[in-house]
């Protein structure tokens, strides 16, 4: 490759490509698998309500802690090696999880999952960008990773309900075995070897220190938003906090730090990780509202809803492809400013959804998640392609955890919102009433009769009006960020021309042999 023009990817980069949309989706669907699993789990395992509540998010606390040092890893021991190294440890804690006797051994096998998925999705993401050094490629490569993953996150729950109908509850993590063993075999074959060549020494004392400031902050954030505030929880983020401004402090005032300088020298980089963060915020927040309106509001099973939540993935499969295509034609800036108004826009179709608008409560959400996937694939390019190429997996580390934080304080910040206003709604109601609409729900079916359905009926019509107020506050932020997003990248973007290089401040990392 030259200064001037960047070579072309071929059929075998897309096919490496494809392969490596594998694991993303596993790790994506991992997320969500067990919510029809859990009854059957609960009746074999017999998990106490704290193993319970762990054999959900130990899985997302050990891959939200980890981002951080694995991207930095794959930098240091190449990303082919850690997504292999990956793949085996997620194939082997699948077949522990299938096949667990225990509440512990589950939860053992969740948290090794966990794991596993914190070293495969920084480094899918950073080998697209190694593999796509034409930038024109490299968006629209992007483009569908993104898709992917968002896509993923709504099949988890469908796949996991088919499953079960026909299998043990040990089918939903077995699944990934035959995936991961494909996995092993293709990528030695079909994708190249990407390191830093000159990474430096690995600072251990960053591994603990980085965990430290991701999981209290993650952890406080998603109790707030299912308990609400409490002095634990506030203490739990500014523990978080604090750990990270020492983490900070560290990777300013040392040359091997874990989160290289480099990484910010391009304006785009810090900029896509802000913009990342606030659609994933929107992302969530959303989810929050939409799960339990299918399911409390209308009243759905979990398996109905859950297929009923596949409708808005159907728009977003285009989004991030015609996003792509749109910024080769004008400045990305515009176009990702588009995408936060298309999503303020879903959020306002959502604000005027009833206690009985299935339909226009799928296309606000259509539209919401149209313009999310078109913000996150379009910063997620610019700031990889804004990063050093051999920092590539630190940077797609990055990104990631940023989406974590964005997602935890949607669901804390919305979900307080429309709790509050849920809440200011039922002055008098009974306490079990008052505090969810799940609580309302078990309670309306406990009085039987009109009067139950009396409550039901008020307490359906709280909840919506909170998802109302939620949805104005989540439209004026993506409003918000349309506005960042021309201000902190305008210029970045120009329109890319087929053989136009990747963007790369610090120089290309080269393929090693093999």
């Amino acid at each position: 490759m030259t200064n001037s023009a960047a070579r072309l990817a071929g059929r075998r980069e897309w096919t490496a490509f494809t392969v490596l949309l594998l694991p993303l989706l596993l790790v994506s669907m991992d997320v969500s698998v067990l919510y029809f699993a859990i009854p059957a789990i609960t009746q074999e395992l017999d998990p106490s309500a704290t193993q319970q509540l762990w054999i959900f998010d130990s899985y997302a606390f050990a891959l939200a802690g980890l981002l951080i040092t694995m991207g930095s890893l794959g930098d240091r021991i190449g990303r082919r090696k850690l997504l292999l190294m990956g793949a085996t440890a997620f194939g082997l804690a699948s077949a522990g999880a299938a096949y667990a006797t225990s509440a512990e051994m589950l939860i053992a096998a969740r948290v090794l999952l966990g794991i596993g998925g914190a070293t495969l999705m920084p480094s899918t993401l950073a080998l697209v960008r190694n593999l796509f050094q034409d930038a024109r490629q490299r968006g629209q490569a992007i483009a569908i990773w993104s898709g992917a993953m968002t896509g993923g996150i709504a099949l988890g729950s469908v796949l996991s309900g088919v499953l079960l109908n026909h299998f043990w509850w040990g089918s939903v993590f077995l699944i990934n075995v035959p995936a991961m063993l494909l996995l092993l075999a293709l990528v030695p074959v079909l994708v190249p070897e990407f390191k830093d060549p000159a990474p430096g020494r690995f600072d251990l004392l960053s591994v603990p220190l980085s965990t430290a400031a991701v999981l209290p902050v993650v952890y406080g954030l998603k109790e707030i938003a299912a308990e609400g505030v409490s002095p634990l929880h506030a203490l739990s983020v500014a523990v978080g906090l604090a750990f990270g401004f020492v983490f900070v402090r560290r990777q300013r005032s040392r040359d091997d730090a874990m989160v290289a300088r480099a990484l910010f020298r391009g304006r785009g980089f810090g900029a896509g990780i802000a913009l990342n963060t606030i659609a994933a915020f929107a992302m969530m927040g959303s989810a929050y509202f939409t799960t339990q309106y299918l399911q409390s509001v209308l009243g759905m099973g979990t398996l109905e809803a859950a297929l009923w939540s596949l409708a808005p993935s159907l728009v977003i499969g285009a989004a991030a492809p015609v996003s792509a295509a749109l910024a080769q034609k004008t400045d990305r800036a515009y176009v990702i400013a588009g995408g936060f108004v298309l999503a303020a826009g879903g959020f306002t179709l959502i604000s005027l959804v009833g206690s009985d608008s299935l339909w226009l409560l799928l296309t606000g959400a259509g539209v919401l998640a149209s313009g999310l996937v078109t913000v996150m694939s379009l910063v997620s390019d610019m700031a990889l392609a804004s990063a050093p190429a051999e920092k590539a997996g630190s940077a797609a580390s990055l990104l990631e955890t940023g989406s974590e934080f964005g997602g935890a304080l949607g669901m804390a910040v919305l979900g307080s919102l429309g709790t509050a206003v849920y809440r200011s709604d039922l002055p008098g109601a009974e306490p079990a009433v008052r505090e969810t609409l799940g609580g309302a729900v078990a309670a309306a079916h406990q009085l039987g009769g009109a009067a139950g359905e009396q409550v039901l009926a008020l307490a359906r019509e709280a909840f919506v009006h909170g998802m109302q107020y939620a949805a104005w506050g989540g439209a004026a932020l993506l409003l918000a960020g349309g506005v960042l997003a021309v201000a902190l990248t305008r210029g970045l973007g120009a329109p890319a021309t087929a053989g136009q290089p990747a963007e790369q401040p610090a120089g290309q990392a080269a393929p090693l042999a093999g």
